[in-house]
């Protein structure tokens, strides 16, 4: 049976553009109604501009999330569009080059990723299972069969798991990233709220593009360094999302679905150039 998400609400950050775009899109062709929600104003009016018949099910809200207001706004916003959320997809993330171990001027970077990744995604995560929760209880005191309250897919990576020494912060903030999955996905299990995470590995977006384009050699580097033999695509991780989002994921709760060509699996002494 196809996956559907019709009848759902989802929230989606870091929807602008890249990999949280392409999971809004997703959801969107599968049913879902879509609050897309990015700090980039620019950005996010123009896709949703983009969107044709499929903007009558999105709405956008601007802002920074790592602001109690707006996480407010934002959540409010969604139940007076649609009356209600099912599904919550924390995409939005800060990459950025950081060694504070080294640099005494990068501790203020250091802090930025870490509230930016981890703490924004607890905080908003809280706040929307807070709702899901609600909507189930209210459901079952009127008479419904309540199985799931909701879902939460947080967007990891397999830095968090293989140490990346020029992105320390953001290795660090992605291993707590998905212990608080873990985490957060039995505290919430009682209360029918799944919670699941995807770690990425290389997968093609605009930041990936300019990498790229900077580094003749970082391709062929990547693809060697994957078993796969190539870059993923945001449609990829689309993919995935729609399945831990979807009650055909209905059983699956505090897992990291792993999404990376196989890098995570190879030694990195032992690319094509050792064999």
């Amino acid at each position: 049976m196809p996956i559907t998400l019709k009848g759902k609400t989802a929230i989606v950050t870091g929807a602008a553009n890249g990999i949280g775009l392409a999971i809004a899109r997703h959801f969107l062709e599968h049913g879902a109604n879509v609050m897309m929600a990015d700090r980039d104003e620019e950005n996010i009016v123009r896709e949703y501009e983009s969107l044709g018949e499929e903007a009558e099910r999105a709405r956008i809200h601007a802002g920074d999330l790592s602001r109690n207001l707006t996480r407010q706004n934002l959540l409010s916003a969604t139940i007076d569009e649609f009356g209600r959320v099912d599904i919550l997809v924390n995409a939005a993330r800060h990459l950025a080059p950081s060694d504070p171990l080294c640099d005494k001027e990068d501790e203020d970077g250091f802090d930025e990723i870490l509230s930016h990744n981890l703490v924004t995604t607890y905080r908003l995560s809280r706040l929307v299972a807070r709702r899901m929760i609600r909507q189930a209880e209210e459901a079952r005191d009127a008479g419904a069969e309540v199985r799931s309250a909701g879902a939460i897919v947080n967007l990891s990576s397999i830095a968090g798991i293989r140490v990346q020494p020029t992105l320390l912060a953001y290795s660090v903030a992605t291993a707590a990233l998905d212990q608080l999955t873990r985490a957060m996905a039995v505290r919430l299990a009682p209360h029918g709220v799944r919670v699941n995470g995807i770690a990425m590995g290389s997968v093609m977006t605009a930041r990936l593009k300019d990498l790229l384009r900077d580094d003749d050699g970082l391709r062929e580097k990547l693809r060697q360094a994957t078993p796969l033999g190539r870059l993923g695509r945001a449609q990829e991780v689309a993919e995935g999302a729609l399945f831990l989002a979807s009650d055909a994921a209905s059983f699956i709760t505090g897992e990291i679905l792993v999404v990376d060509g196989g890098r995570s699996l190879l030694d990195p002494a032992w690319t094509t150039d050792a064999h």
